[in-house]
């Protein structure tokens, strides 16, 4: 049986680093935080989606809006804010013109990080 309480790993996760996953300091294009019909509009309209998708998604969005997150038997956490998240997220649009040796050494660094092999960068270049 462990000697940490509940509330000495709560404590712990409050001052502990994040040492999983990543981050980047690389330059990027964030919605604001929440979600509603705009940010739904505006995340189909960056990707330069149809106008059946840009339909589609905001259906999906409103029945959404009114579902009712499960209450688990024996499972207790606090409820996620949604409306604390933003939703789209991502870098900068960079020169076409541009070679892989033009691209931000972070950025390269991050693809390194996340297992991104040099042949598929090119490919997005």
């Amino acid at each position: 049986m462990s000697k940490y309480t509940e509330d000495d790993l709560r404590e712990e996760l409050k001052t502990k680093e994040y040492e999983y996953g990543f981050y980047t300091d690389l330059d990027s294009e964030t919605f604001p935080i929440g979600l509603n019909e705009s940010i739904v509009r505006a995340i189909s309209k960056k990707k330069e989606e149809p106008n059946w998708m840009t339909e589609w998604r905001l259906e999906a969005f409103r029945i959404w809006e009114k579902m009712a997150e499960p209450d688990w038997a024996n499972v207790k956490y606090q409820k996620p804010n949604f409306q604390s998240i933003a939703y789209y997220s991502a870098p900068k649009a960079v020169d076409p013109n541009k070679t892989l040796d033009d691209v931000d050494p972070d950025l390269l660094a991050m693809y390194k990080k996340l297992g991104i092999s040099l042949n598929e960068q090119k490919k997005n270049e």
